[in-house]
């Protein structure tokens, strides 16, 4: 743990720079005048010049007594900074670190930095899911944001924040949004988000109180480094409060119009402390969050939350209780179904978003039953990008309530079955054809070339066949993953969420030989026996 803070302190000053750089290049292209936040003396790519001993007594003695102080009097960095130290004692160890941090090109990734090296500790530290903690891989935590699309005057929040990944890509959506298209990209395709459109209320708003977050970690670790990582994208005065939102502590209500956020699963809890407005025989972490939600946000407020499959399924008075809430008091928008590997090396646990609002009425919901999340599913986590439900994820949500897009899809859909029929009947027969091959070839004799060379162009034709069906059956399952579900046929199945109950899915025509022609073979091998033996005793 001391070494991964004190990698995140030098990760910080790295990015400090770079975000300095940063700031003069949109001051260029904005043509306005560039005025330094950073001094000169302060900055990575000034001491990092120096040597070994220098730099090392430079970040002692200069840098870090300033970083303690960095954030603005209130703010959660520069409360949970002022006990920070700094224990890097060798030169070589200093220069080394800061050479590889160097070579990690950090700028050009457009990274959550500080996320990764969460991801990075869990994974050596062998913790990950111990206290049902998962970082959220950015692509899911994307998503999620730009479904729910947070607004300027949105008060968002995280209660159970980790790094903050959540609130820093809801804080880069909104700048995005602002900014004007002549200045977002830049001709090396680098963004910059500006935000030049906001109001100057809606900017004072998003620095000030539109962004919240908290986490029990008492060790202070993840505060410093959410608190560093909102901070870095431009937040000066971070809202990151050390607080158990499920304990006793914790009564906000109504506080909050957006929640974005990936609760620990399976997490435990003192019953002692457990807030009394919760229910009292819930004790799963991953439902009292759900009632924790639905009581922070106010009327009208959005959510889009992970939670774990057994949430939409679980047959517990909690679980169908939790899901009738959600469904009866308020407006459930949205379930997205994902594949179990997302959270893998760390656990190949089944999950779901569940995106809903505060109040409102719930007619029918919008489900996507996702296959694919662009990484390869194993503990490696490739990246796959021809096998990515996330765009189409996107397009469909955006048009949802758009007929025209549905008939659109529907129509393509119709189109694929007519031109994939006859294939499905070709390959019907062509199995047909090879299984009677088969048996022709077990029974023939060595030499008989024939059989065994038509048996072979046969399955050659089926492969073929396979190749040509393949994008036109992947196709048709994409069409498919969206639909929509009745309230009441969901009420009928005890408010069941499950993706799988309710996904209608065209079963392909199996090969079956009829029992005669099986029968007519069983004989077959019999008869030809029986005639040689009698053929041998006649003679």
């Amino acid at each position: 743990m001391d070494s991964i803070e004190q990698f995140s302190y030098l990760l910080f000053l790295k990015r400090l720079d770079d975000a300095e750089k940063k700031r003069e290049k949109q001051a260029i292209l904005r043509q306005k005048a560039y005025e330094p936040q950073v001094e000169n003396e302060l900055r990575w790519s000034h001491w990092t010049k120096f040597k070994g001993e220098d730099a090392l007594k430079h970040v002692r003695d200069q840098v870090f007594p300033v970083l303690r102080e960095m954030g603005e009097e209130g703010s959660s960095f520069k409360q949970y900074m002022r006990n920070a130290e700094f224990k890097i004692s060798k030169p070589g160890t200093l220069i080394e670190v800061c050479n590889l941090i160097d070579e990690m090109k950090i700028s050009e990734q457009n990274q959550d930095v500080q996320g990764d090296l969460y991801e990075y500790l869990l994974s050596k530290l062998s913790v990950a899911g111990r206290n049902g903690q998962f970082r959220t891989p950015r692509h899911i935590i994307r998503m999620m944001v730009e479904m729910i699309d947070p607004k300027p005057t949105d008060r968002i929040g995280d209660l159970a924040a980790g790094t903050c990944g959540f609130l820093v890509n809801a804080y880069e959506h909104i700048l995005e949004q602002y900014t004007s298209p002549d200045l977002l990209v830049d001709e090396k395709g680098q963004k910059h988000l500006v935000g030049d459109r906001l109001k100057p209320e809606e900017r004072k708003f998003l620095q000030t109180d539109a962004l919240t977050a908290y986490d029990n970690d008492s060790g202070m670790t993840m505060l410093r480094i959410g608190s560093m990582n909102l901070m870095l994208h431009g937040i000066q005065s971070p809202r990151f409060f050390y607080k158990d939102t499920l304990s006793k502590s914790f009564n906000d209500e109504k506080t909050l119009d957006v929640v974005l956020m990936n609760p620990p699963f399976k997490g435990k809890m003192d019953e002692s402390d457990i807030n009394t407005s919760f229910p009292a025989k819930v004790k799963k972490t991953e439902l009292l969050f759900l009632h924790l939600i639905l009581r922070v946000l106010d009327m009208g407020g959005r959510c889009a939350v992970i939670v774990p499959d057994g949430v939409l399924f679980g047959s517990s008075n909690a679980h169908k209780a939790i899901r009738e809430k959600i469904i009866e008091e308020n407006r459930l928008d949205g379930v997205v179904s994902m594949p179990s590997g997302v959270f893998k090396p760390y656990a190949g646990v089944s999950t779901a978003i569940l995106i809903f609002t505060r109040g409102g009425t719930t007619d029918r919901i919008w489900f996507y039953d996702m296959d694919h999340d662009g990484f390869s599913l194993d503990d490696k986590r490739q990246p796959t990008p021809e096998q990515n439900d996330i765009p189409d994820v996107l397009r469909c949500w955006k048009h949802r309530f758009d007929t025209q897009f549905t008939a659109q899809r529907s129509q393509r859909l119709a189109e694929l079955k007519t031109q994939i029929a006859p294939l499905k009947a070709e390959r019907l027969r062509l199995q047909k054809e090879i299984n009677r091959l088969m048996f022709e070839n077990a029974i023939a004799p060595e030499d008989d070339e024939a059989t065994r060379t038509a048996l072979e162009v046969d399955q050659q034709k089926l492969t073929v066949l396979h190749d040509q069906m393949a994008p036109l059956q992947a196709e048709i399952n994409q069409l498919n993953r969206q639909f929509w579900v009745e309230k009441a046929q969901v009420k009928a199945n005890k408010y069941d969420l499950s993706a799988s109950r309710y996904r209608q899915i065209e079963q392909d025509e199996v090969y079956y030989e009829l029992p005669s022609v099986t029968t007519e073979r069983l004989l077959k091998p019999a008869i030809l026996i029986l005639k040689h033996l009698y053929c041998s005793q006649s003679v």
